[in-house]
């Protein structure tokens, strides 16, 4: 005989991997990730940063 699954859980799971997958195609589609965003930002003010203090 097989084991019993809680109907609950299996949905949760179902529409948790379905966020993930939709969360992944969203990812891909819009380009980097809010975190790589900030450090590209950051990156970018600490250049703007060095740039202007070697102004004369």
């Amino acid at each position: 005989m097989t084991q019993p699954i809680s109907l609950s859980k299996a949905r949760k799971a179902r529409q948790r991997a379905e966020k993930k997958a939709q969360a992944d195609r969203n990812a891909a589609f819009h380009g980097l990730t809010k975190a790589q965003k900030a450090v590209a930002r950051s990156e970018e003010a600490r250049r703007q940063h060095d740039l202007d203090g070697k102004k004369t």
